[in-house]
């Protein structure tokens, strides 16, 4: 790892923790994709990270507030755009007719995109717009 790369991974540090603390598990090579979405049972919801301003103060606290809904999915995994390189542009192949977009939030069910939130719909939005959209799509799809 080049000194660049080593000093992206610290700044982006907390900024992945702020999923994983709430459950969320990173998905960091295009393998460990490929085997998630291979074994995908049930409901996931899938956050592209970002190191973005619109990450920091939406999408990631839509995510992690939206878990507090009654239904909800029974995995939550993440990638994340610009540090995971690779295993972001694998995940994105199972976004079948989806623009990359980051950040963005994708609800899939055995294995098969259901609902997609791109970053048109998160940057500008208000937090609890974010929160209803996803927990609007629990109640549809968990």
């Amino acid at each position: 790892m080049n000194a660049y790369e080593e000093y992206m991974r610290e700044i982006t540090q907390g900024m992945r923790d702020e999923l994983t603390t709430a459950g969320f598990n990173e998905l960091n090579t295009p393998e460990a994709v490929e085997q998630f979405m291979d074994s995908n049972q049930g409901t996931a919801l899938v956050v592209v990270n970002s190191v973005c301003g619109c990450a920091a103060g939406l999408a990631r606290p839509a995510a992690v507030r939206s878990l507090a809904h009654n239904k909800k999915p029974e995995q939550l995994v993440t990638v994340f755009a610009g540090q995971d390189r690779e295993a972001t542009n694998k995940m994105r192949e199972y976004f079948e007719g989806v623009e990359p977009s980051s950040p963005s939030m994708a609800i899939i069910k055995d294995g098969e995109l259901q609902h997609f939130i791109p970053r048109e719909q998160i940057e500008g939005a208000e937090v609890e717009d974010i929160i209803q959209q996803l927990t609007n799509s629990y109640d549809q799809f968990c």
